[in-house]
């Protein structure tokens, strides 16, 4: 299966707030990262970004650094739609993460809590965690979502792998320092309960 095809007709034939992924605002991924990003020019980049308001609370926060990566152009243009003239403050990238050149170090805070459930590929797991260490400064920090132990074992049509938190912070290794793991109870548009777990890290190398 081809991934962008997938994302591609999923994000054409499904409104953004019927999504089962979908909350107006990401609150717990907005307190880790207003913990981790204390300055303005912050670098700050998030995976899996799509259709999400992540960015825009992010922008109206003062945030002036802000990236946003996704697989599927469609997502990102209805992104880019919604903000009108604030998509214009954003770097907006399209492709798989696990193939993607980025700069090295360039980024202070790594977001995702849309595409690591999906990496079932062991391989494509270890091509992540090193697209993040060569993306991330030192001293710069990780915030990675999965659904926990207790969520779906698919999504959008696609299998999930699920995390215990000790086993989402070990995909990483020691050069990720724990900071410390949350739980979150997402409901869904349509009413269902799904349990993410947050892995919130510092890079030491």
């Amino acid at each position: 299966m081809d991934p962008t095809a997938h994302w591609e007709k999923v994000y054409s034939t499904t409104k953004p707030d019927t999504v089962s992924w979908y909350r107006a605002h990401l609150d717990m991924s907005l307190r880790l990262i207003e913990e981790a990003a204390t300055r303005g020019d912050a670098a700050i980049i998030d995976v899996g970004g799509g259709e999400s308001t992540l960015v825009d609370d992010l922008l109206t926060r003062g945030y002036r650094d802000v990236s946003v990566l996704d697989i599927s152009p469609t997502a990102l243009e209805v992104a880019k739609a919604r903000l009108g003239e604030r998509a214009q403050q954003v770097e907006w990238l399209c492709g798989d993460v696990t193939k993607m050149a980025f700069p090295e170090h360039r980024y202070d805070v790594w977001h995702d809590r849309a595409v690591f459930h999906f990496l079932t590929d062991p391989e494509d797991r270890n091509a992540y965690v090193r697209q993040v260490a060569h993306s991330v400064r030192t001293g710069g920090y990780v915030i990675v979502a999965a659904f926990g132990p207790e969520g779906p074992t698919r999504c959008s049509g696609l299998p999930v792998v699920r995390y215990e938190p000790g086993a989402l912070h070990d995909e990483f290794g020691d050069k990720f320092r724990l900071v410390k793991h949350l739980t979150e109870l997402h409901h869904t548009p349509k009413g269902a309960i799904q349990q993410f777990i947050y892995c919130f890290c510092n890079i030491t190398r």
